[in-house]
């Protein structure tokens, strides 16, 4: 069985554009989120899923110098575009992770991997039941789920946030969640990259904790804004879209 994390990424954000390719500690906020899924010990092989758009070459660049895969589709499918990502790497299983998620926990990744794993499910994921920070974000299904959910619904608003309709009908797609322990819970927490806010946040929080430890962990985050509570402040008005 072959798991396969694919990245979705554009360069043409509408609210903060080039967002993934941000400096923070000397290095992109997309090498930040590559190198912590490259230490989850469950994942096989890392594609980054981007568009056909010619803004996007520099992210297939990127991949090369990573050592990763790439897959350019649809910037409106999504969902085709991590179809055609996970069939690249001949993925059995995807752990679908977004690009605006630089400071992911690769614990919490593979904890909903063996989740998945050993339970009956076609769904699992630590982000459709809000518990952990925003950014956290982790879902995984088999590339055959992903296939089929895609087969029963021409729906665009399905078919551009990619496990919209395995989740709108868990009665096909049986789900399973990992929910955060007290010492993790704080949904209302921003930690992805949407808006310049966030790129402040996230870059102080990378450059404090980065040097002694490069994949420091959601409690690290969690007690450092503890710890600086007016941190806080410098993204709290930034409004989070809905499903991705």
């Amino acid at each position: 069985m072959k798991i396969v994390a694919t990245i979705e990424a554009r360069m043409t954000s509408s609210r903060l554009p080039g967002k993934v390719l941000l400096p923070a500690q000397g290095k992109p906020m997309l090498y930040h989120l590559v190198s912590r899924l490259k230490a989850v010990p469950s994942i096989n092989e890392i594609v980054l899923a981007t568009t056909i758009n010619a803004t996007d070459d520099v992210l297939i660049d990127f991949a090369k110098q990573e050592s990763i895969l790439s897959y350019r589709g649809s910037e409106e499918d999504v969902m085709s575009r991590v179809i055609g990502a996970a069939e690249t790497a001949d993925a059995d299983v995807i752990v679908e992770i977004t690009g605006d998620c630089p400071i992911i926990d690769p614990d919490l990744v593979e904890q909903t991997i063996q989740m998945y794993l050993h339970h009956e499910a076609a769904y699992a994921s630590n982000t459709h039941i809000s518990s952990y920070p925003d950014g956290m974000d982790t879902q995984v299904f088999s590339l055959e789920s992903l296939k089929r959910s895609s087969a029963m619904t021409d729906a665009p608003l399905d078919h551009e946030h990619v496990s919209l309709y395995m989740r709108n009908h868990p009665e096909i797609f049986p789900h399973v969640h990992l929910i955060a322990p007290p010492s993790l819970h704080w949904p209302s927490l921003g930690l992805t990259l949407d808006e310049q806010a966030d790129y402040l946040l996230l870059k102080k929080i990378i450059e404090t904790l980065s040097p002694e430890n490069p994949l420091f962990s959601c409690l690290d985050t969690i007690e450092l804004l503890k710890q600086n509570p007016d941190w806080l402040e410098i993204n709290r008005h930034v409004v989070r879209k809905g499903n991705t």
